[in-house]
């Protein structure tokens, strides 16, 4: 559906395209900042910063967790399938509308879309709440870290203060069992010191709130000079977890039972490939991996060079996200099969989902390897090198939104950009104080199911409409061949026009149909807990209708009018190329 269009014939090509009508352009203050906009010292800074962000702690407790449940090996089917179908080209397309437009997320998709302009501000919201949980991991894996460097780890022994000797194993008891292991009570009463519900808060609990300091502090240090330091930062952070990785998949095929646990991961199950869940799991892993409708990516390509071939980056991300997921259930299982074996369990009495796997199951792996000093640090580091990554680029969406918006404003009220970090950062951390009290757990579940959950699948759709269908392909296409010298082909317009938007509108459909409540382990929440998680949910998602209203009364004419105009997009690609040529 494209409005307000004429007929344009792209330079080398055969095919049509539209333009949009030419619009009275001037060059205004967003015009002039856009012009002064810093950017990457070079593209590989963009390239680790974009890897950095898309692989995080999901690809090593999710991905392997879903393989094997999905049917093995033969779960890569589905999600290479999705990767290619649904992942690649919108990853495209954002890091196209942000290197063109140079704008954050929000600025950039109200010129696209004005009609659906609140899905913008709605990704900032969204990336910012994330932001201010995300960061508690990195406290846990902080808290984990320094532990490791005992002579003997602490999580090992049921003859600790906080262990609960009836119920505690000094081995792995599995899933089956009443008995819990020493790794799951450190984890439930040394670090968390858990309380028997959200009712319950405990008051704080101070050693992690010195730890949330500890990892804000450090993500500041990493931006506050925006793309400066953290195009200097992901050299680092972004590829050493790929040493950790390597080092640990070669002890760990050397150990009994490893095999086991390798065959159990990759061997397929081809009955589940008629699942339609098993499908529904890999679009949405894959869509929840590469972090689309965050606006990280959008903020991140903002600052690229114009020309900056977006295409080959994207093709990177997408692959290296790929092969990253792959690495990590090789190293995973592996370790798992071997402690199958050591405890004479069964592969899948021993394996589960999300913060557990790294923080118990793992821990308790570490613990029975030769040289544990070496690989218990090493891997927590590994970890807070992952969720770093993840945590400079959502905050830096809030940062980047800021300065577009009321950029002379704030900085003439405290002058320098660092302190604008520094103040972003400091609301991120108050927010995440309620997640370091003594029920902050069930606090940190609520908030992930019905964020990372519930809101994303509503604002990726709402953008994907908003970019493929209403700003349309063709422009999207014309955007591109500015940029890079040729249009996109087939397979990309193919799938922003028809295979992307139906991909998205299932997993959306889906995600109602099969809506379960957040729970804890056997914990069931309130009802007013779960009145408060589809308000964290709302914050986010209420800006679109709120946008589109403002849009539709904003505008003249009757309703169908207003609506049609509110759909003509205000980015002219023809006069805004022409500025751009006139600067060079």
């Amino acid at each position: 559906m494209d409005l307000g269009a004429e007929h344009l014939k792209i330079p080398g090509s055969d095919e049509r395209v539209f333009a949009l009508k030419p619009l009275h352009f001037k060059v205004t203050g967003k015009e002039s900042a856009e012009a002064q906009r810093p950017t990457w010292s070079n593209r590989m800074e963009f390239i680790l910063a974009s890897v950095g962000y898309a692989v995080g702690l999901g690809n090593i407790w999710r991905f392997p967790y879903l393989c094997y449940r999905s049917g093995g090996g033969a779960f890569l089917f589905p999600y290479l399938t999705m990767v290619l179908l649904c992942g690649l080209p919108l990853l495209f397309m954002e890091f196209s509308i942000g290197q063109y437009t140079r704008l954050g997320p929000v600025h950039a998709l109200a010129r696209i879309c004005p009609l659906l302009k609140g899905v913008g501000l709605a990704t900032v919201v969204i990336s910012f709440v994330f932001c201010t949980y995300y960061n508690v991991l990195m406290s846990w894996a902080l808290f984990y870290f320094f532990n490791s460097f005992e002579a003997t780890l602490p999580w090992t022994s049921c003859n600790n203060t906080w262990n609960v000797v009836e119920n505690c194993s000094n081995g792995f008891p599995g899933n089956t069992s009443h008995l819990q292991s020493a790794s799951q009570q450190f984890f439930d009463h040394r670090l968390l010191q858990k309380t028997n519900g959200i009712e319950e808060s405990g008051g704080v609990r101070w050693e992690l709130f010195g730890y949330l300091i500890f990892s804000w502090v450090i993500v500041y240090l990493c931006i506050f000079k925006g793309v400066k330091s953290t195009g200097k930062v992901v050299y680092f952070t972004a590829v050493f977890p790929y040493f950790i990785l390597f080092a640990l998949l070669i002890n760990n095929v050397q150990l009994p039972g490893a095999k086991n646990g390798i065959l159990y991961f990759v061997t397929p199950v081809w009955d589940k490939l008629f699942e339609v869940k098993v499908w529904v799991n890999a679009a949405a892993q894959v869509f929840n991996s590469i972090g689309i409708a965050f606006g990280s990516m959008i903020s991140m390509a903002s600052y690229n060079k114009f020309n900056n071939n977006i295409l080959r980056d994207a093709l990177i991300v997408s692959f290296t996200n790929l092969f990253t997921s792959i690495l990590a259930g090789f190293v995973i299982f592996s370790a798992i099969g071997y402690m199958a074996h050591i405890h004479n369990l069964a592969v899948d009495n021993i394996a589960t989902d999300g913060p557990g796997l790294v923080f118990v199951v793992y821990p308790e792996v570490l613990s029975t390897m030769p040289v544990h000093q070496l690989w218990a640090p090493l891997f927590f580091f590994m970890l807070l090198c992952l969720g770093l990554d993840s945590q400079f680029a959502t905050a830096e969406v809030a940062i980047t939104f800021i300065k577009d918006e009321f950029g002379p404003q704030v900085l003439r009220f405290i002058k320098r950009e660092e302190l604008l970090t520094l103040a972003v950062c400091i609301v991120g951390f108050a927010l995440g104080i309620p997640h370091v009290t003594k029920g902050g757990i069930y606090v940190f579940q609520l908030m992930d199911h019905y964020t990372a959950v519930v809101s994303l699948v509503f604002l990726a759709f709402f953008e994907v409409v908003a970019v493929c269908w209403i700003f349309g392909v063709p422009r999207i296409c014309l955007m591109i061949t500015r940029m890079l010298g040729k249009t996109a082909n087939i397979y990309f317009r193919a799938c922003w026009g028809l295979l992307c938007p139906v991909l998205v509108l299932c997993i959306l459909i889906s995600s109602i149909v099969q809506y379960t409540p957040a729970h804890y382990e056997t914990y069931t929440y309130p009802k007013w807990a779960e009145g408060v998680g589809w308000g964290v949910s709302l914050v986010s998602i209420v800006w679109i209708p709120l946008g589109a209203i403002h849009e539709i009364c904003s505008n003249k004419g009757s309703f169908l009018q207003r609506v049609k105009t509110a759909m003509i997009p205000t980015l002219d690609l023809d006069a805004d190329y022409a500025c751009r040529k006139n600067r060079t």
